[in-house]
């Protein structure tokens, strides 16, 4: 991994970090092991957090203009399912305001569903436990939904959890059928190519890496 940010940093011309764990920390303990690393030079006072195995449009913009307006501590990127029985479910108030959060109910409640894309303001983090595995959805998140200070960010568009093989395939076609719709130029085209086709050239970046 160490080796693959250097490279991304020399091909991207970005500079990139590793906070790394000595044992799992769970969902929130990782953000509290950076504290220092997110707050340093950090002028906004925000930081997203992504979960690593979602693909979507991600509207980072607009969740910014979002959260700046409702001025609370934290936003959630929700998103609609077919089977919400699966996940946790999201309940909010009109304007997005999120009241409670609801594991994998047996009868319908709602649709929504937490996205795993967030933004915080840098208080969240003092929130956490320093060295303590803590999950941030289920104690993090319900004591800022008690406190109104969560709100909840309708994610439009095709939205995947890419977690399982089968999920990764049929994600890969999400994706290349929104970018036939609305950007087709990396798209491959040729007489002997049929529908949405995505090639990727691996560069080697090192003798331990392809």
């Amino acid at each position: 991994m160490k080796e693959f940010m250097i490279y991304c940093e020399e091909k991207y011309k970005i500079s990139m970090k590793l906070s790394l764990e000595k044992f799992p920390l769970g969902t929130a303990g990782p953000i509290r092991l950076a504290k220092e690393l997110i707050k340093k030079n950090n002028e906004s006072g925000l930081f997203f957090v992504f979960n690593s195995d979602i693909i979507c449009k991600f509207p980072l913009q607009n969740l910014i203009n979002f959260h700046k307006h409702h001025q609370r501590e934290g936003t959630i990127c929700v998103t609609r399912v077919k089977d919400p029985s699966r996940y946790g479910v999201i309940l909010t108030d009109e304007k997005g305001l999120i009241k409670d959060f609801i594991e994998k109910p047996k009868e319908f409640i709602a649709d929504k569903i937490n996205a795993g894309i967030y933004l915080f303001n840098t208080s969240i983090i003092d929130r956490i436990e320093l060295n303590v595995k803590t999950s941030i959805e289920r104690k993090i998140f319900p004591i800022m939904a008690q406190e109104k200070q969560i709100y909840a960010f309708d994610l439009e568009g095709f939205w995947k959890d890419l977690g399982k093989p089968a999920d990764f395939i049929s994600g890969l076609c999400d994706l290349m059928t929104y970018m036939r719709e609305h950007d087709s130029s990396k798209l491959a085209e040729g007489d002997n190519i049929k529908g949405n086709v995505l090639i990727v050239i691996i560069e080697n970046t090192s003798s331990h890496l392809t």
